[in-house]
């Protein structure tokens, strides 16, 4: 008994709110019974009489299920005209979406922008950014005031890594006119300001070294053009000096200034690193051009003679110094193709790299 008061009490609130449906369904439960009843228990007439009773049950059961059907149909009406309004905004709404997505990605890569330019603290975080920067590079473009770093590391290390993998190098350098004296001794006048003393090579910076090391620099491009062959270099000559040095590869860039434990690096792809290749494309077409299309006019040795350079520079229409003597001309031989690095980094292979002569 128990049990059906507890069925009667979880079955009762469906039945208040679906009154009619519960009404049909006991009917039919009703007919169901009278149908399946002998015909003598409804007296003489029983036959007509079961029939009409089925009849008129069948008539009502019909009728609670149109009225259940209307009802339903009226209570989907308000949810039609509510999902079909819904429907009508949704394009709108997704233009919206695409909108701010569309704003969040352009904040996001500004964000990456800003957080890909950033400060290198040390002396190895520096060698360590030109070390990636030179790995598998196609191209490097150099903007500074002697190039010294360039001839000891960068240069024969991405000539090297070029000619063992059988690819085209791309190399802009831009240094101090060495035939500008003006120049040179506002160059090697600041550095000394800096600095009197020694830098890592073991040389005081002096005007005759200003120039001895851009003359190096130029020596340094013909002798490595007349050595590999898919080497595009160019080399500029500049009348202002800078205080900055660019180095850009085609994965990032680093620019350095005189203190060996400071320098700003950017990846390719950024704002500062797209603006900063416009600028060394810029000045470089500015720059007084050496010839170095002139480079099989004067062939050189693995290690040039005092002659063979002396005539290179006469080829190219830049003739060294008539004070110059031999001792001289050796100088800018043993820069060009043995420079120290004057940030003192051990000569080693680097991962990804082969060292260069």
């Amino acid at each position: 008994m128990a049990r059906f008061v507890g069925a009667l009490k979880r079955i009762a609130p469906w039945a208040v709110q679906n009154a009619d449906v519960a009404i049909a369904l006991l009917l039919a439960v009703v007919i169901g019974v009278l149908g399946i009843m002998p015909d003598e228990i409804f007296g003489d007439n029983g036959a007509t009489v079961q029939t009409q009773l089925v009849s008129a049950a069948t008539l009502v059961i019909l009728a609670l299920m149109a009225t259940a059907l209307l009802r339903d149909r009226a209570r989907q009406a308000p949810m039609e005209a509510i999902t079909s309004d819904v429907l009508g905004r949704l394009p709108a709404r997704l233009d919206r979406l695409e909108q701010i997505e569309s704003m969040v990605d352009r904040t996001r890569k500004a964000l990456d922008a800003l957080q890909l330019v950033r400060v290198l603290g040390s002396s190895q975080e520096i060698a360590q950014a030109h070390a990636e920067a030179r790995k598998d590079t196609t191209r490097w473009s150099f903007k500074g005031g002697t190039g010294t770093y360039l001839r000891a590391v960068t240069l024969p290390r991405c000539v090297a890594a070029a000619r063992r993998d059988k690819r085209h190098l791309t190399v802009r350098v831009e240094v101090i006119d060495p035939a500008d004296i003006e120049v040179c001794e506002t160059y090697a006048h600041y550095r000394r300001s800096l600095s009197d003393l020694p830098d890592g090579t073991g040389e005081r910076w002096t005007t005759d070294r200003v120039r001895k090391e851009s003359y190096a620099t130029i020596l340094a491009a013909f002798w490595h053009r007349q050595r590999y062959g898919l080497l595009d270099i160019g080399v500029g000559l500049s009348s202002t000096m800078t205080t900055f040095r660019w180095d850009l590869s085609s994965s990032r860039l680093i620019m350095t200034v005189e203190d060996p434990n400071r320098a700003m690096t950017a990846l390719a792809g950024t704002f500062y690193y797209e603006n900063c290749d416009t600028e060394l494309r810029l000045s470089f077409e500015q720059a007084r051009r050496v010839p170095l299309e002139r480079y099989r006019g004067v062939p050189l040795g693995d290690e040039p003679t005092i002659e063979e350079v002396q005539e290179l520079f006469e080829r190219i229409d830049m003739p060294l110094p008539k004070s110059y003597n031999g001792r001289d001309v050796v100088d800018i031989a043993r820069k060009a193709l043995r420079a120290l690095d004057p940030y003192g980094e051990p000569a080693r292979e680097t991962a990804g790299e082969t060292a260069g002569p």
